[in-house]
């Protein structure tokens, strides 16, 4: 993505939050063929997922220690056709200079949105990193995320608390991993003035009883990663017991094409 294409790429990405009846359905790589491979079955927009970042690198999740492996994946997704959007923890610092400091890193390697967790920490600290990012980088589409579901108790007035702040702070949109009850995701869906990002969990609302109850992205997270693995562990075992696995599999030239795909667009670019 050039610089001529960023402002109007993070507007189209913006604008696939406002889509009623029609949430973004985000699903989340963690390579660069698990994105090319989404992209292909023609997902405009992907996400990255921490979890996904920090075990591929034997790091653990969701504890400040994979900022530059984050950056490294940005890089190699960034500069690519679809929307990217990544899951920075939460800013991998305290200082909302320094999380400034990777908004700036993110946009100008193409990224268009970022998601920056609470981890149920000081509100206020984390709006004043909403603050700081929107006031450096206003393009890159910040979704704050409270986890008031995901590590708390999910008590409803501490959640509305954190999002109203957040949105207050410049936040273009807001997401709660783990919930999951309909009058509750209702609930937020008409008291906060923001897009309403869910996190999909297989026990929890479709996504077209989402979409029916308001809420604007639905992301998957770790799903995918955790399925591919899973999928890697049935099929060994399927091998180890004389059976043939089952499941999708991609050959070696479709992966490989993946692969020219990105170097014939390289060539494209350099050359037009």
């Amino acid at each position: 993505m050039t610089a001529e294409t960023a402002e109007p790429a993070a507007t189209s990405f913006a604008g696939l939050h406002h889509r009623p009846g029609e949430p973004l359905l985000l699903p989340n790589a963690w390579d660069h063929a698990s994105a090319a491979a989404l992209a292909a079955r023609g997902f405009s927009a992907l996400g990255t997922t921490s979890l996904a970042v920090a075990a591929a690198v034997g790091l653990p999740d969701g504890e400040a220690a994979t900022r530059e492996h984050t950056l490294r994946l940005a890089l190699t997704l960034g500069s690519e056709p679809y929307l990217l959007s990544v899951d920075a923890e939460d800013g991998f610092s305290d200082d909302p200079a320094e999380v400034t400091g990777l908004a700036h890193q993110l946009w100008a390697v193409g990224a268009v949105g970022i998601n920056l967790e609470d981890g149920l920490g000081p509100t206020a600290l984390h709006a004043a990193k909403i603050a700081a990012v929107k006031a450096a980088v206003p393009g890159l589409f910040v979704n704050a995320r409270t986890d008031t579901y995901w590590l708390g108790d999910g008590d409803e007035t501490d959640t509305l608390r954190r999002l109203d702040a957040y949105r207050q702070a410049g936040a273009d949109g807001v997401f709660v991993p783990g919930l999951t009850d309909p009058g509750r995701i209702a609930d937020v869906v008409r008291r906060v003035d923001a897009p309403l990002n869910v996190l999909y969990s297989p026990a929890g609302p479709t996504v077209p009883q989402l979409a029916d109850l308001g809420v604007r992205r639905v992301s998957l997270g770790s799903l995918l990663y955790r399925r591919a693995l899973g999928a890697a562990l049935d099929a060994v075992a399927d091998i180890a017991a004389g059976r043939v696995p089952g499941g999708t599999t991609p050959s070696y030239d479709e992966v490989c094409a993946l692969e020219r795909n990105v170097s014939a667009r390289a060539s494209a670019n350099s050359t037009g």
